[in-house]
């Protein structure tokens, strides 16, 4: 059974999404980082403050923070937070977009070898047009 596992792993498989699902966590803190560093300030300073504490509290009271509202019970219409959300996953999709178009271009494709026709299919084509005059 060890041997089977240890086979299993040194497949390549297994190791190729190893290696993916650790660059997919980096990655994403990467672009959290972009979001909540970069963009958010940008939209701050057009919205007045940041994104994340865009929301509305659905049970009428009045909190500073979506924290405070989040703590205090209530239900919380917390569109800021999604909005913040879509604006990661749009960076991600866009950048593995990227990544993907660059792996497609430079994988060439294979030439495609043209065989040749064999004499007799050669000589069989000459008669039938010497048949068609």
């Amino acid at each position: 059974m060890l041997k089977e596992f240890k086979t299993f792993l040194n497949q390549g498989n297994v190791l190729d999404l190893a290696v993916g699902v650790m660059i997919g966590a980096a990655f994403g803190k990467v672009v959290s980082s972009v979001v909540d560093d970069l963009v958010n300030p940008l939209v701050g300073i057009f919205m007045g403050k940041g994104l994340v504490d865009k929301f509305t509290a659905l049970d009428g009271k009045i909190y500073a923070t979506y924290e405070e509202a989040k703590k205090g019970g209530g239900a919380v219409f917390g569109y800021g937070t999604f909005i913040n959300n879509v604006v990661s996953f749009v960076i991600t999709a866009f950048i593995i977009f990227l990544i993907v178009k660059a792996a497609n271009k430079a994988k060439k494709p294979a030439p495609v070898a043209v065989a040749e026709t064999p004499a007799d299919i050669v000589l069989l084509g000459e008669i039938r047009d010497l048949l068609k005059k």
